[in-house]
């Protein structure tokens, strides 16, 4: 079977977050079972580019309206990551150092999933499957079916998988133009909420559409930002598939970028020479449970409780605790954290941005993880961090509620309900009583490192989608 993944984002070569993670590691599975699978990303400015081998394969100019885009298609020319990596280089859009926050973002999107259709039908050979990934390609799947430019590819079957129900891609009609001539009596299947939605348009158009939890799949049909009735529509053709991690690079026996290697025999002694490094790096007392932050401080990640609730939990146990966070977003929220260094030096630190390195040492070291998430689709941190013996404390949505269990109810996390700074500090306390149980905190750790969340599960969840929409079945 032939694959395609169209994607925003792909780690290595480009990442925000979790979306990057997916995308980087779903097609690597897949060409291991047997597929011929291609990821296709836009051609940023980042050091993964810079730093690697491409060859052009394709060119060709890519018509938005009345203006006019020069593109190359660049193949990495090693396969090093497992798959083949193919970038859309179209300078004018996307030559820049973040992937987004441009005026002109749905230009460079727009764009992005014209020329991925041009050069698909210029190979002559029509794929199986293009899977789509978030609205950034929600397009793609109206296209297929009435541009007639693409007529030769209607038939290929099309899947969007969610990652983040909230962001949609909004524009309006005044921009209809930008896409390939169609029959407008087809024009419908763009407009929600009178303008061109292209998270809807890919819903509606797809064969099948995903999101990266069962759980979050139930919770988009009360909650996604003014698309519930379309997915309670398309139920029928909807799946939650919970998201794998990569075990080869998340793997603390194998980590390069952490202190200390070790696996679930001697966690004890391993976890405890990251955390005396970690500890180091940050002035904080490595006998104190560690509990830390990794991510984007946002309102939807719960960032904006942070400042809150570590100085109250600080404040009530300052002489037993210690809170690390590293992360960046609001400036309000960024300024407030920076603000607690003073407060609370010894017990207390942040770092303002993100680092790959450092993300994996704070796994290692750190007791636990704090994930007060409004709203987290599938979450990859709290697999991350239980793969490195770290007890994750999490609100129970989405993809949390289907991976963590309370530990009171023989589970390998801690858990609450609501996102508040008052549940955050409950849940801090139960974690700062589990800590001083040297046995009962050992079990969940092991129940945690023990758990399955292996891509090759995933693998085989979508490779059975893609089947039964092949064979005109339902799923």
């Amino acid at each position: 079977m032939e694959i395609f993944h169209i994607s925003a984002e792909c780690y290595p070569m480009a990442k925000v977050g979790g979306l990057a993670d997916v995308v980087g590691a779903l097609p690597k599975y897949q060409t291991n079972a047997g597929h011929n699978t291609r990821v296709v990303v836009p051609c940023y400015d980042t050091k993964f580019k810079n730093e690697n081998i491409f060859e052009c394969v394709h060119w060709g100019t890519v018509k938005l309206g009345n203006f006019n885009f020069p593109f190359n298609v660049l193949k990495e020319s090693t396969n090093k990551l497992g798959y083949e990596l193919y970038l859309i280089e179209i300078n004018e859009l996307f030559n820049r150092p973040n992937i987004y926050g441009y005026e002109d973002d749905i230009e460079r999107f727009v764009a992005f999933q014209i020329a991925v259709l041009d050069w698909i039908i210029a190979r002559n050979k029509v794929p199986d499957v293009i899977n789509c990934h978030d609205h950034h390609t929600g397009l793609i799947p109206f296209l297929l079916q009435f541009a007639y430019k693409y007529e030769n590819l209607k038939d290929v079957k099309t899947v969007i998988t969610i990652h983040n129900g909230l962001y949609q891609g909004w524009f309006g009609f005044d921009k209809l133009y930008y896409l390939p001539e169609f029959d407008l009596k087809h024009v419908g299947f763009l407009e929600w909420n009178n303008c061109i939605n292209s998270l809807a348009v890919g819903i509606k158009c797809a064969d099948a559409v995903t999101t990266v939890s069962p759980s979050y799949l139930n919770e988009i049909n009360y909650a996604a930002n003014g698309l519930e009735g379309l997915f309670n529509s398309v139920r029928n053709k909807s799946k939650g598939i919970l998201n794998g991690i990569d075990f080869e690079v998340w793997n603390p026996l194998k980590d390069s970028m952490i202190a200390e290697n070790y696996s679930i025999n001697d966690f004890e002694a391993g976890k405890q020479k990251n955390k005396e490094k970690l500890c180091e790096q940050f002035e904080l007392d490595p006998s104190k449970p560690l509990f830390s932050f990794i991510g984007r401080l946002f309102d939807e990640k719960g960032g904006d409780l942070l400042p809150q609730a570590t100085a109250l939990a600080l404040s009530e146990n300052f002489e037993n605790l210690n809170i690390l966070i590293l992360g960046s977003g609001k400036p309000e929220i960024e300024s407030q954290l920076i603000q607690l260094r003073t407060d609370y030096k010894g017990n207390y630190n942040v770092f303002i941005g993100y680092n790959e390195d450092l993300a994996h040492l704070i796994y290692a070291g750190s007791d636990y993880i704090l994930m007060p998430s409004r709203v987290e689709p599938c979450g990859l941190n709290q697999m991350y961090a239980m793969r490195y013996g770290t007890i994750p404390v999490v609100r129970r949505t989405g993809g949390l509620r289907d991976t963590v269990i309370d530990f009171g109810d023989d589970g390998n996390g801690i858990c609450h309900d609501q996102a508040s700074v008052g549940d955050i500090c409950y849940s801090i306390n139960r974690g700062l009583k589990l800590f001083a149980d040297k046995i009962n905190f050992n079990k969940v750790v092991q129940r945690g490192m023990t758990a399955d969340h292996s891509w090759e599960r995933v693998c085989q969840e979508y490779i059975e989608i893609y089947n039964l929409i092949i064979e005109k079945n339902e799923i």
